[in-house]
């Protein structure tokens, strides 16, 4: 078994389709085949079931794909560590962040990084926070900024970013529209809430408040990007509850910011997730010693 065949067939698995795994590995697509089917003939297993529109991974492949990926990062780990010892500092950073997340500037922080390492590549992807912990966590990241990670989900070492109080936003015609005014739960009773997909930081920190208060509501319209959610805001098709800092936002301005009032109130904190320091890769080492300089904070 050879590294060059466990990198096509994360790339399969992640891409669930040979062709764009061809491409985003520069490969012809019969060579990525090829590679793959000889792993598969080594572990006398088909490690993916094809159709001519999918392709999907069996048990098998599935319980491949979590080693592949840990012996993957590993492989680059080494290769990096020694690139440090001679003073270089090359590979790839391959780092996850949520949207918006707080605490840190994320365009401000590459930028940084990229002028003072211009050998290392760098890569980005915008997930969920239980997508993010499940790729650091497999090798996949080498460290992730993400938001309202509780202690039993990561029992390695979270560094804290910026914790802030929720607040709900509603259009200015709507009935609990009183700038300045606070809003207690049995007050939303009965409202259409819009608010992320249940991965993102925020909805996961609002779901859990909500739970807490034993206030149920309804989540009617559900998005994946914060400006989405505060036009459909602005249009008064429901109230949102989010991190303070989304209400200062330019495509913010004009709607009504309501503090929360009473117990259980949601927190919205964002953290780095990293490794186990053993096995943390000198690209992150190095990305973490720029995050703790006010600058890019």
């Amino acid at each position: 078994m050879e590294l060059r065949q466990l990198e096509h067939f994360v790339a399969v698995a992640e891409e669930q389709h040979f062709t764009r795994a061809a491409e985003r590995l520069a490969v012809s697509q019969s060579g990525l085949s090829a590679s793959v089917r000889a792993l598969e003939q080594e572990l006398r297993t088909p490690l993916f079931s094809r159709t001519t529109r999918t392709v999907r991974l069996t048990e098998a492949g599935t319980a491949l794909l979590v080693e592949a990926e840990r012996t993957l990062a590993g492989a680059r780990a080494a290769r990096d560590a020694v690139d440090a010892v001679r003073g270089l500092l090359r590979g790839t950073l391959t780092l996850g962040v949520e949207q918006c997340v707080a605490g840190v500037s994320t365009a401000r922080l590459l930028a940084a990084f990229h002028r003072e390492h211009p050998h290392m590549e760098i890569r980005l992807r915008q997930e969920g926070t239980s997508s993010l912990l499940d790729g650091v966590a497999g090798g996949r990241l080498d460290l992730a900024f993400a938001a309202t990670v509780s202690p039993p989900e990561w029992r390695g070492e979270l560094v804290p970013l910026a914790r802030e109080p929720m607040v709900a936003l509603c259009a200015p015609g709507h009935r609990l529209a009183d700038e300045g005014a606070r809003v207690a739960w049995g007050e939303l009773r009965g409202e259409s809430f819009i608010d992320f997909h249940p991965d993102w930081g925020p909805r996961r920190a609002a779901d859990e408040a909500f739970a807490a208060a034993g206030t149920r509501r309804t989540v009617a319209l559900e998005v994946n990007d914060v400006h989405s959610l505060l036009e459909l805001v602005h249009e008064g098709l429901g109230i949102a509850v989010v991190p303070h800092h989304f209400s200062r936002k330019p495509e913010a301005r004009g709607l009504v910011a309501l503090e929360l009032d009473g117990e259980h109130l949601p927190v919205y904190e964002s953290v780095v997730v990293l490794p186990p320091p053993q096995t943390m890769s000198p690209g992150a080492k190095a990305l973490m010693t720029l995050v703790r300089e006010a600058p890019v904070r």
